[in-house]
């Protein structure tokens, strides 16, 4: 399409007659048929006539355009618009108080002595968008379908609490504590939609932009996987997500809109709030982003509506009988737009209407005032209702509604539209008193003079008509929105029984953590009450993991079954397909597994069903790809399993620097509600698995909204049987004694996590032979929970000066052994330097630091200094510093062991799939 400049911009820019039609009278005739045609015949007739003409015309080699979008006009036709069911003007009464209480409560946050800001502009031009919902659409918890899920717009947050106060729901003072959490504890409210901080009230966190368009559609797909599992009846609930047009440039917003498509979402509604401006400028300031929204979602097999003018249009466009208007609309570009609704409506007569004879004659009989009032479609109830009815009425798709708003509408002429109004936090005495006027709210200029800084919130009281009216349709719907419930069913945890299979090793044959993870996973599913409510969710992996033998019983879930002969049918692990599966399969996706695994993980409050979701992913790409997800989550309280498979820098050999793991556990440790766990042997798995289900359904924990982050890895080794007396505590408290060195001589402390531990215990034994040395083997399941426990204790101390000092459990544990420490890992040096200021003993740490790299196990260590002769060689340079053993040993084991000979390692075996 030609866009222009508003100075550049002529007639002669459109096309002759309007989209170059040369005989509009044939024209008129072909549309009079296909009109006549779906009144006769239906459109199910319609459109297969119109599939058939075009494929006619390809085949006759008529080269036709794509037809992805439509004109630049409302979806639904002036005429088929649906009666509005509600008092227009009494709703437009309340939402001017609400539009006055959310601007004036970011005002207000902008006094001097606190400054804190807030966002003013985004509410006021979406306004109508939530108010037609709450008063017609968004059900609450109470409805006897159970309630909708409503995503809302992070910077809309003022508008909610506005709604809350008139409902009753909030105080003055609670608005008065708008982004002082603490300094107003008790009054206060988040910034943003944060269920963490305010877990009565919001549901789900939107405002790191993406991540709520990803959320909202597998939120339906998991409303949809528990009714086709039989779990809850979810058939008569909605998925509402308010997306920013701008926020529709983030990969995440667009990346996962098939899954949509492909499982005939109709239970799920996009609406993307077109005020054509981001943060700090025009979405497409030469392009228009409803007609690329347009086209991308229609490609994405999405049902779209448009809302783009209000009914003050109606009347020109039916006057418009050759398109002038119309294309003069399409031509436009955003940048223009957004710069009309910063000027007037002379300006918008001269630039916009002036630039043909004939749309210059359309406003010919309208006054200035007449044409500045001629609004976005986005600021009009009927236009915004129409479009909300035809979206839960649409069957077989999910819909996205594109509409037309102005930012900072009503703000004055210094917000309207203006780039900058999303930085805008506060209001001039002048500003506020032209709000009040366009908005009608009783308060006084003497009131406003009084103190600009507190203007007063304005509730006409509860038994106010208009008040009344707002609570009664809310009732009706079900409750207040948002609203998030905590409770829920009872659920049966796991009979010890199942957890037998990973206490016993694995006899004489070899396994690698993750198999022995994925063995014990099977038998909790197989758990006769609770193995439903597993919900194991793996991008593309499966086979990686030795999780394919999950493909012909649990199966996996589509809710359109499997209506393809597999290719593997004869196989025993043959892929299977099943609307009840319950293996969530989400391709090579892993954004789109987390967003599935933060569903299930809430179901719990969402819907009062718990589901347990375990979520097994390339341990690469978990927290390092999708780590503001797992922030979302946690902010979502989610609950279930991450399980990091083909952990480490060094044991996943031939992938390469890409694939090779040596920080997640840092990154994962940045996460206050991720429990972050590396196990050595399954019998370990075993221990934290039942805890973390005790501690998040068992119902005594004080915080069981939490992820376990377990990292497993592929290298076979013989799982150990559970040995008798095992410390338990210590095993979920993140270290234990796993094998004290053997006979006299100097002694040193080895702490090993995960795969490392093998390393140490070959340690041992070559220091106990070759060098005299006894050493203890710790098993350090948990680097990080050391680490939080010993900051605990620390800040426990400094916050009661007076007491006791607790001592962290590393150090209890640790007391009485000599020596110093070597610790050491398949990660970097800085996951177990995270204990190191808590241990006594001299401390040194043997990290995989660097890129990775393709080589075997034993090349990669020895590389690394991280295998077992490293850990001897280590061991014997702290030994001889502090003079227990002669001063060469560790020269002459280093020479002995040719420590700087890759080819020399010995840690490690070639088994395993990468």
């Amino acid at each position: 399409m030609h866009m222009t400049a508003i100075d550049d911009f002529t007639a002669a820019d459109l096309p002759a007659g309007g989209f170059g039609d040369h005989d509009p009278e044939e024209t008129a005739e072909w549309s009079e048929s296909l009109d006549q045609l779906i009144d006769a015949r239906g459109t199910e007739r319609a459109g297969f006539i119109m599939r058939s003409l075009l494929e006619r015309a390809g085949s006759r080699r008529i080269g036709l355009p794509l037809a992805t979008t439509t004109d630049y006009v409302n979806t639904i036709p002036a005429g088929d618009e649906p009666a509005y069911p509600g008092d227009e003007e009494t709703e437009r009464r309340y939402r001017a108080w609400m539009r006055w209480n959310a601007a004036v409560m970011v005002h207000r946050a902008q006094h001097p002595e606190i400054g804190v800001g807030g966002h003013i502009s985004t509410y006021a031009g979406a306004a109508t968008l939530y108010e037609v919902g709450f008063n017609h659409f968004f059900r609450g918890k109470e409805h006897p379908g159970g309630g909708d899920q409503v995503f809302f717009q992070g910077h809309a947050s003022p508008g909610m609490y506005a709604r809350a106060f008139l409902e009753g729901r909030l105080t003055e003072e609670d608005l008065d504590g708008f982004r002082q959490e603490k300094s107003k504890a008790g009054h206060a409210l988040p910034s943003y939609p944060h269920p963490r901080l305010m877990p009565a009230f919001w549901e789900f966190p939107t405002v790191s932009m993406g991540i709520g368009p990803m959320n909202a559609i597998y939120q339906a797909q998991s409303n949809r996987y528990l009714y086709n599992r039989g779990i809850k009846d979810t058939s008569d609930q909605h998925v509402w997500a308010f997306l920013g047009d701008g926020e529709m440039d983030e990969p995440e917003s667009r990346g996962l809109l098939q899954l949509a498509a492909q499982e005939k979402l109709d239970n799920l509604t996009f609406v993307v709030n077109c005020n054509l401006q981001r943060l700090d400028g025009p979405v497409r300031g030469n392009g228009k982003i409803m007609q690329e929204l347009e086209a991308f979602f229609n490609g994405a097999g999405w049902n779209v509506i448009k809302v783009v003018w209000g009914r003050e249009w109606d009347a020109l466009l039916a006057q418009d009988q050759d398109g002038h208007l119309v294309e003069l609309m399409n031509a436009t570009p955003d940048g223009d737009y957004q710069t009309f609704k910063a000027e007037s409506g002379g300006f918008v007569r001269e630039h916009f209407f002036g630039k043909t004879p004939q749309t210059k004659d359309l406003a010919a009989d309208l006054s200035d005032d007449d044409i500045w009032n001629l609004k976005r479609g986005g600021h009009d109830y009927r236009k915004v209702y129409a479009a909300y009815k035809a979206a839960t009425e649409s069957k077989g798709k999910p819909t996205v509604i594109l509409v037309k708003t102005v930012k900072g509408y009503g703000l004055g002429a210094r917000f309207e539209g203006r780039n900058a109004t999303h930085q805008m936090k506060k209001l001039t005495l002048e500003d506020l008193k032209a709000f009040r006027d366009h908005l009608r709210i009783p308060v006084t200029d003497g009131q406003l003079e009084a103190d600009p800084y507190r203007p007063p919130y304005y509730h006409p009281g509860m038994d106010a008509p208009e008040i009344k009216y707002l609570t009664k349709r809310r009732r009706e719907l079900g409750g207040s929105v948002p609203a998030r419930r905590g409770g829920h069913g009872e659920i049966k945890l796991p009979d010890p029984k199942a957890y037998d299979v990973a206490l016993r090793g694995s006899g004489k044959q070899q396994a690698a953590t993750t198999m022995a993870f994925v063995r014990l996973l099977k038998d909790l599913m197989r758990d006769k009450e609770f193995g439903r409510r597993v919900v194991p969710i793996v991008p593309d992996e499966s086979r990686t993991f030795g999780m394919d033998a999950f493909f012909p019983t649990a199966k996996i879930y589509n809710p359109g079954g499997q209506n393809y002969l597999s290719v593997d049918r004869d196989l025993v692990l043959a892929y299977k397909e099943s609307p009840v599966g319950q293996l969530i399969h989400p391709g090579i996706n892993e954004a789109g597994a987390v967003a599935a695994f933060t569903a299930a993980g809430t179901a719990y409050a969402t819907h009062g069903e718990p589901l347990v979701p375990v979520y097994v992913f390339y341990s690469m790409f978990g927290f390092q790809r999708t780590g503001d997800s797992f922030w979302a989550a946690a902010d979502q309280m989610t609950r279930g399993f991450v399980i990091g498979a083909t952990a480490g820098r060094t044991t996943l050999t031939g992938e390469g620097l890409q694939h090779a793991d040596g920080h997640s556990p840092l990154l994962a440790a940045t996460n206050p509600a991720v429990v972050i766990y590396d196990p050595a042997y399954g019998y370990e798995i075993a221990h934290i698995l039942r805890a973390g289900l005790e501690r998040m359904y068992g119902g005594s924990h004080p915080d069981p909204n939490v992820m376990y982050y377990l990292t497993v890895y592929n290298e076979p080794i013989v799982q150990p049987a559970e040995p008798g007396g095992l410390d338990v505590d210590g095993v979920l408290r993140g270290i234990y004694k796993l094998k004290s060195g053997a006979g006299g001589g100097a002694k040193t402390q080895l702490l090993a996590s995960g795969v490392a531990v093998p390393w140490a215990l070959e340690a041992q034994q070559i220091l106990a032979e070759d060098w005299k040395v006894s050493a203890d083997v710790w098993s350090v399941t948990s680097w990080t929970e050391l680490r939080r426990d010993g900051l605990a204790a620390e800040r426990d101390a400094f916050l009661d000066p007076g007491a006791q000092p607790r001592t962290p459990f590393i150090a209890q544990q640790l007391a009485g052994a000599e020596g110093p420490v070597i610790a050491v890992s398949d990660y970097m040096a800085q996951v177990p330097d995270q204990v190191r200021q808590f241990v006594p003993n001299r401390f040194a740490t043997l990290g995989a630091d660097g890129f990775g790299f393709s080589d075997t196990r034993a090349a990669a260590r020895r590389f690394f200094k991280i295998d077992s002769h490293s850990i001897v060689v280590r061991a014997l340079q702290l030994l001889a510093e502090e003079g227990k053993v002669p001063a060469g040993a560790a020269a002459e084991a280093f020479r002995r062991y040719r420590l700087d000979d890759v080819n020399a390692g010995a840690s490690g075996n070639a088994g395993g799939d990468a």
